[in-house]
């Protein structure tokens, strides 16, 4: 007898090996911090326009609802970090690598299990090649239905991506938090001295 389980499968973990500010032809997940480069290219999905983040400091994730292995701890560290970090000017903004299953309304139920408040945490669907390109290209991250990175990858009030951080390692996430904390505190463009 042969039994196949599928589910939430890993990515590899590989460290950016290219010039900052240039764009890798594959996707790879990025390195702990970096210095900033390019502003994020524009996207949207149902029901969500990237123009709502300017000025926002934002955690960028993949993961999908019905994920039998790591999405829900991945998403409970994301759950923690907002509730550590309770700044308006702070969001996450989670898009699904399954969109044929995670509907909108999937989604709301599922933000519900971390009381996930609408405003902070974004839970995104749409097009899976829209997802694709978002992954690989903004956040610099594998996604394939089924399978995705464990980071969270953190962008500036700028929407440039400034370094990412494995979800499921406590002290990873204590560093991604100091990430972000670090980001928020620098000050928002044309305020400069």
């Amino acid at each position: 007898m042969l039994l196949c389980i599928a589910g939430c499968t890993k990515a590899p973990d590989r460290a950016i090996d290219r010039p900052l500010g240039s764009r890798p032809a594959a996707p790879q997940p990025v390195v702990e911090k970096v210095e900033p480069g390019e502003p994020a290219a524009p996207f949207t999905l149902t029901p969500f326009d990237s123009a709502s983040l300017e000025g926002k400091v934002w955690l960028g994730s993949i993961f999908f609802a019905n994920c039998p292995g790591p999405c829900f701890r991945e998403n409970q560290a994301v759950a923690d970090i907002l509730r550590e970090i309770d700044d308006p000017d702070f969001v996450v903004v989670s898009l699904t690598c399954d969109p044929d299953n995670d509907t909108p309304d999937v989604l709301r139920r599922y933000a519900d299990r971390f009381e996930a408040d609408p405003d902070r945490w974004k839970f995104l669907t749409g097009d899976m090649a829209v997802i694709k390109k978002v992954a690989n290209e903004t956040f610099f991250l594998p996604a394939e239905v089924g399978v995705h990175s464990e980071r969270g990858v953190v962008f500036d009030r700028e929407g440039r991506l400034r370094g990412g951080y494995h979800l499921l390692q406590p002290d990873r996430v204590e560093l991604l938090e100091k990430l972000i904390r670090d980001v928020l505190a620098e000050k928002p463009p044309g305020n400069a001295p």
